[in-house]
């Protein structure tokens, strides 16, 4: 059975290619409740490829990307090779290898749900300066429409891991992570446009889609024809909400 650290070695590319970003009006709202600027020093916490980092590299802060995975941890380096901003860490939420009190803002973008809360809390205590700040964010399938609810009833009633682990943020988690301090929260709206294999792409991303076989094969033949079925142009548009979730 897979760690959680290596539930994406083996899809590295499909993340790479099919994973959404993140609205870059994240930084805006930043500046304006946290006091975001240029002179932040950021820790992106279970980094990833670097789509996370990347919003606070074209905001010209420094940013430690703190990933325990070898091939996400190489592909972000790989990137960001002629960044100076850009530092690749192996570490990961409970064990960051930062120095005490060295950090402004502590982003996470969707890696809440793997860390150990407890232990991961005292690590962010410790590394973070003396008025720092937490902000977590979260690309979450919006499923009000018709594709989408079609999409969510493949994967409940063909994925096994999906039914049993569904990896969505309970909010009441998240404050519990904050506390003392107050959770602030908003919302953006996002979108992807793909293709047929954009969308198969997309599904192979998640850590719960099988990767092979017979469970994998079918899987795939449904999505095929669930596409067929609500596409425009030969497109479909695959819609998000994206959570921010922040501390002062």
């Amino acid at each position: 059975m897979k760690t959680s650290i290596a539930h994406f070695s083996d899809r590295v590319a499909d993340y790479i290619k099919y994973r959404p970003k993140y609205p870059p009006q994240i930084i805006d709202i930043l500046q304006s409740e946290l006091g975001l600027n240029d002179e932040f020093v950021i820790a992106d916490i279970g980094s990833g490829t670097g789509t996370s980092s990347e919003l606070f590299l074209k905001n010209s802060n420094r940013v430690f990307a703190v990933e325990p995975n070898d091939e996400m941890r190489t592909a972000a380096e790989s990137l960001f090779t002629d960044n100076t901003n850009f530092i690749s860490i192996n570490g990961r939420a409970e064990n960051t290898n930062l120095e005490q009190a060295s950090i402004d803002l502590i982003f996470c973008g969707q890696s809440f749900h793997w860390f150990d809360k407890q232990a991961a809390k005292s690590e962010f205590d410790r590394i973070l300066k003396p008025g720092g700040s937490l902000a977590f964010a979260w690309n979450q399938r919006d499923d009000s429409g018709n594709f989408h609810r079609g999409y969510e009833q493949i994967l409940q009633e063909n994925i096994h891991e999906y039914r049993n682990n569904r990896h969505r943020n309970p909010e009441e988690e998240i404050k519990a992570f904050f506390a003392p301090k107050k959770m602030y929260k908003t919302h953006l709206t996002n979108s992807q446009t793909f293709d047929l294999q954009g969308l198969k792409g997309r599904l192979q991303s998640s850590s719960y889609c099988p990767k092979s076989g017979e469970e994998h094969e079918n899987l795939m033949k449904k999505i095929e024809d669930l596409f067929h079925k609500f596409a425009i142009g030969n497109t479909i548009q695959f819609d998000y909400i994206t959570n921010i979730y922040w501390c002062k």
